[in-house]
């Protein structure tokens, strides 16, 4: 009966150790789908396009002192008369604050690097901040589109680190709204649908500035 009972218990021994593995990886799953945790790939999203503001504030302040320190100086990036980057930072809508716009990019996408690295090591940020960071890429997104409408209509010229400026503040700008649409007391039916479709807002933004650019200077482009 002893070795009965032994092996009787054998098969729950064995059995309730397996069990209690997928609980405890059903309940980190749990822990990281929570609320009040932010989406890695938003995360992410706002490290890359920070990143990249960064890269092309910090190409266009270089130039910016080397063509104030040598007006013949021609940027790498002015190709031809109309992908001319040198006209466009020569511009009066160049420094629209008094100082280097790119300067200003400096700080805030370098801003922005630093709330995704924060939000990668596990940061959580309060509803009150995600409102000011949506304000503030609003207000670079409306920056950006003045730009974009001097540039083409006004300065007769394109450049191209300050369209990687343009595509990288506007996708900021739509992944933090979306985020806020999810996770506040908005409509059902807009929740759901910046859940289902929130590529779909950056990605038609992104089309209309590629449009204007190609209807703008359409000889250029196909002669």
């Amino acid at each position: 009966m002893g070795r009965m009972a032994t092996n009787g218990m054998a098969p729950d021994s064995t059995t309730s150790a397996p069990v209690g593995l997928p609980r405890q990886q059903d309940r980190s799953r749990r822990t990281a789908d929570e609320p009040g945790r932010t989406p890695r790939g938003l995360a992410w999203l706002l490290v890359l396009t920070g990143c990249a503001g960064v890269l092309a504030s910090w190409v266009i302040t270089l130039d910016k002192f080397l063509l104030l320190e040598d007006p013949s100086f021609k940027p790498a990036c002015s190709l031809n008369p109309v992908v001319s980057c040198g006209s466009v930072m020569q511009s009066e809508q160049a420094q629209a604050f008094g100082f280097p716009n790119p300067m200003l990019g400096l700080v805030a996408y370098g801003v922005v690097v630093c709330v995704g690295a924060g939000l990668l090591a596990g940061a959580r940020y309060r509803g009150w901040f995600w409102l000011g960071l949506n304000a503030g890429t609003l207000f670079g997104t409306g920056f950006c589109t003045w730009l974009m409408v001097q540039s083409l209509y006004e300065i007769n010229a394109l450049c191209l680190w300050c369209c990687l400026t343009w595509a990288a503040t506007l996708l900021m700008f739509w992944a933090v709204t979306a985020h806020n649409v999810r996770t506040s007391a908005a409509p059902g039916a807009l929740r759901q649908f910046f859940t289902e479709f929130g590529w779909a807002p950056p990605a038609l933004h992104l089309g209309v500035i590629g449009m204007l650019i190609l209807t703008r200077w359409w000889e250029f482009w196909t002669r």
